[in-house]
């Protein structure tokens, strides 16, 4: 099976390097790479793809909203989610928007070959640790945590804040106003009953929603 294949990332070496090892292993007859979430939108316009290979984060937009977009346009599309955020932190919202499966990049090639090949082939690829996620959300679907109430945005909006980045940095990495992020600040404290970004920051690291370490982008 040679195969179509979007891949979405904003880093240039990993889009090399899982360019070529498609490639050389036979599993892709062609790899066109996206930069951008614009970028991917252009290149679904142009063409159709058996897997598109889509990171959550990048530099103008969060891989989930690109999601949405290419599922509005496209329903069928199988879509492989690919990111450095643990399954826990995003794959049940990257399936209930409508992803084929979700795949950390610590995976190791062989691993990243199957999920493809198993997307390409219209079936769902989870890993042991997406299936644990999914059980643990299955678990809470009836009294749901506070966080799992929030909206999409309003879920990048904590994380972002819990990572540090000001209002004017999450406004610029969403392409949204300041005005209108601060709007999603005030709902989600209050949603989750929340006074300021201490207890804010102190919640998100108590629930492992993001990494605390120095981000590297991915």
């Amino acid at each position: 099976m040679s195969l179509n294949i979007l891949l979405v990332d904003d880093h240039a070496i990993v889009r090399q390097g899982i360019r070529h090892l498609l490639i050389d292993r036979g599993i892709a007859r062609e790899v066109t790479e996206a930069e951008t979430g614009s970028d991917a939108m252009a290149a679904v316009d142009r063409q159709t793809f058996d897997v598109i290979l889509l990171d959550i984060s990048l530099p103008d937009t969060n891989g989930i909203e690109v999601l949405k977009r290419i599922k509005r346009k496209l329903p069928n599309a199988p879509v492989l989610m690919f990111s450095m955020y643990r399954e826990d932190q995003y794959a049940v919202r990257a399936l209930k928007a409508g992803a084929a499966g979700y795949l950390s990049k610590t995976v190791n090639a062989a691993q990243m070959i199957g999920a493809i090949q198993q997307v390409a082939a219209g079936r769902k690829y989870v890993s042991p640790a997406m299936a644990e996620a999914l059980a643990e959300y299955v678990s809470f679907e009836n009294e749901p945590l506070p966080h799992e109430k929030l909206s999409d945005r309003e879920y990048q909006t904590l994380c972002m804040l819990a990572s540090g980045k000001r209002l004017t940095d999450i406004a610029n990495t969403l392409s949204l106003s300041v005005k209108t992020v601060s709007v999603y600040r005030s709902r989600l404290l209050e949603k989750m009953r929340l006074s300021n970004n201490a207890e804010l920051t102190f919640y998100v690291m108590s629930n492992r929603l993001v990494d605390m370490a120095p981000a590297s982008g991915g």
